[in-house]
Formats: C-alpha cells, sequence, structure tokens
C-alpha cells in the first residue's frame, strides 16, 4: 500500500518523510520524489514475537511516497506534479502552520488543485469519446455510455467540486478505473505546527469541511526521534510533547484507507499483513502468495487476543475458540490464520 505525502513546498514535507520512515531526504530526488517504508507500530505484534520467539519477524509496513512539492505561484504545472502520486491510496497533506500562514486556505487550494488535475484527465477523454463516437466503431454504444457517465463528473469538477463523496455508478467506476481520480481519495491533513500549542479553531474549521486532521510539532517531534533513547522522553517533557504524531498519524492512515491487520505466527516467522477491510480468506491467502490463493482449501483462525490471553494455540482449541473457515470467510482485524492449500 502506497501513501502520498504531498503539498505545497516549504510545508515540512520532508519532514514528515524522515519521522515516519527513519529515511533522510535525498536532495537530488526532490524532482521525482523519493520513496521509503514505515514499519506500523503494533502492540499485538510485539507480543506475539515475545510469546513465539521466530527466528524471522516481519512487522506490517506501508511504503510512503514524498512527492514533489506544489508551486503556490505557478499552479499551472501542479496537475502535473500531482500525475505522480494517482497510485497511491490515500494523500496525507502536510500543511506548514507556522509563520503567519493560513492553513484554512493552504488546504482549499490544494483541493483546487486535485480538482484541477481530475478535470483535465476527465475532460480529455470525454474529448476523445466525443470524436470516436462519429466513428462507425463496432463498440459505439459502449463509447456513448462511457461519455454519458463521464459528463456528471466533469459538470462537478467544472464547478469546483471533488468526487469525494459522489456515489458512482458501476459504468462509472469502471469508465475511471484507470483514472486514479485524485479528489476521489481518502485525505489527511497533517497541520506542521511550530512549538505544542495547536490552534484548535483551525482544526474544527478543517473538520467541518469534512477533512480528517491531525495537529503536531513535526520538527521537533523529528529533534527527539534523534535523541539517545535515554534523552527523549525528558526531552518531550520539557517541550510538553504528548502522544508521538508518528503513531497517531499511521493508526489515521489505516482508519482512511480501511485496512485491517492479520498474522501468521509460528517458530520461524511471526508476520504482520496489512488486508483491505471486508477481503475474504482467498484474498488473505493471496496476499500471502498467489499459490495459497489457487489452491485454497480452507483457513484455520483463531484470534490473536484469545492466543494471547490464553498463552498457546492448544488453549485456544481447548477453549473452542480455534475454528476452521471457507473460502467466503470475512477476514477481522486481529485473526491469525493457516492457510491450507493443495497445487
Amino acid at each position: 500500500m502506497r501513501i502520498g505525502i504531498v503539498g505545497y513546498q516549504g510545508t515540512g514535507k520532508s519532514t514528515v518523510f524522515e519521522l515516519l520512515t527513519g529515511v533522510k531526504p535525498d536532495i537530488a530526488k526532490a524532482h521525482q520524489g523519493q520513496v521509503g517504508i514505515a514499519i506500523v507500530p503494533d502492540e499485538r505484534f510485539d507480543k506475539l514475537v515475545e510469546l513465539y520467539h521466530p527466528k524471522k519477524e516481519t512487522p506490517a509496513r506501508i511504503e510512503l511516497f514524498d512527492t514533489p512539492g506544489l508551486s503556490r505561484d505557478d499552479q499551472s504545472s501542479n496537475a502535473q506534479r500531482l500525475g505522480v502520486i494517482r497510485e497511491s491510496a490515500a494523500l496525507v497533506q502536510v500543511v506548514g502552520a507556522f509563520s503567519g500562514r493560513d492553513p484554512v486556505s493552504e488546504v482549499d487550494a490544494f483541493v483546487t488543485d486535485l480538482v484541477l488535475a481530475d478535470l483535465q484527465v476527465v475532460s480529455n477523454r470525454i474529448e476523445r469519446l466525443k470524436k470516436d463516437i462519429t466513428k462507425p466503431l463496432p463498440n459505439r454504444d459502449e463509447l456513448k455510455a462511457e461519455l454519458e457517465s463521464l459528463q456528471p463528473l466533469e459538470a462537478r469538477l467544472s464547478e469546483g467540486e471533488t468526487l469525494h463523496d459522489m456515489e458512482f455508478t458501476e459504468v462509472q467506476k469502471k469508465a475511471t478505473r484507470s483514472f486514479s481520480l485524485l479528489s476521489r481519495k481518502p485525505h489527511l491533513v497533517l497541520l506542521n505546527t511550530a512549538d505544542a500549542d495547536v490552534d484548535t479553531k483551525v482544526v474544527s474549521t478543517l473538520e467541518a469541511k469534512g477533512m480528517a486532521v491531525i495537529a503536531g510539532p513535526l520538527g521537533l517531534e523529528l529533534e527527539v526521534a534523534q535523541l539517545a533513547e535515554d534523552e527523549r522522553e525528558l526531552f518531550a517533557e520539557e517541550m510538553g510533547l504528548g502522544e508521538p504524531s508518528r503513531e497517531r498519524v499511521l493508526r489515521a492512515i489505516f482508519e482512511l484507507t480501511d485496512m485491517i491487520t492479520f498474522y501468521t505466527c509460528d517458530e520461524k516467522e511471526v508476520h504482520a499483513w496489512l488486508l483491505k477491510k471486508g477481503s475474504d480468506a482467498v484474498e488473505a491467502a493471496g496476499s500471502i502468495h498467489s499459490d495459497l490463493a489457487r489452491g485454497f482449501i480452507r483457513a484455520e483462525v483463531q484470534q490473536v487476543a484469545d492466543l494471547l490471553r490464553l498463552g498457546s494455540e492448544r488453549e485456544v482449541k481447548a477453549a473452542g475458540l480455534h475454528r476452521t473457515e471457507g473460502k467466503d470467510y470475512i477476514v477481522q482485524d486481529g485473526d491469525e490464520l493457516v492457510i491450507r492449500f493443495n497445487v
């Protein structure tokens, strides 16, 4: 799962990238963006490692893409710059809430950039379809239906509205599948403050617009993260820092993208896997390996909470909490799975 870290130049995007991934920004990659991996904090995973003492530990990971900063002055190039993040599952917009800046106006401007980028993509396709339906093509009726499905989207975008809350028809979903529409993606606003004091009015104004918002002094938190471990707590207390923004941001990404975590565990490896909420057992098997999905027979399921509470799989079975599920089983957050398969 790739998450795009986005925003205008000078907001602290690269600070957030380093805070979340531990990777220092590479100046040479400023114009094409930089990818890093964030380890998802997970207390259940840590306890499973303590229980199994495996040879290998594989926590859940999120891929973060520090995108090129958008220009406030020359917005004509922003649509092209935003194009590189269309494959991101969600957008984390970093907004500088310091030096007299207006965070609300900056978020509004960014949303406008998203809308304009989508409008360009949709309008280009509409123009192409208008030309194609004048030709004696065998799929002309299908092209007409696609054109009719895209016109309401173009109208909405032309009015400056996002597509985030718009209910798409099946035809519209099919027509826009390759577009990766930006204004339809989950959007988290990350207010980068100068210190631990947060302007609650700004937060409430953005939340009233339907935005998910997290605020924190990200530069200070990065400084704390780079200190020796025995100095971090004291410095954080002196600066009045509360819960680290890193954990809050990663949790918020989970909520925005509707992800869950399931686990595979034994003495060889404890592995945490990310999965889209609502996925079935075959999809979970496929996220582990395509062979497991292809030859899926059944899934043996227990909840990690039961495993940790009772101390062993034997005790979970004795309590009647271990079960077998078929391919239609909807995997739940915190499930520990053993996939039985044959290929």
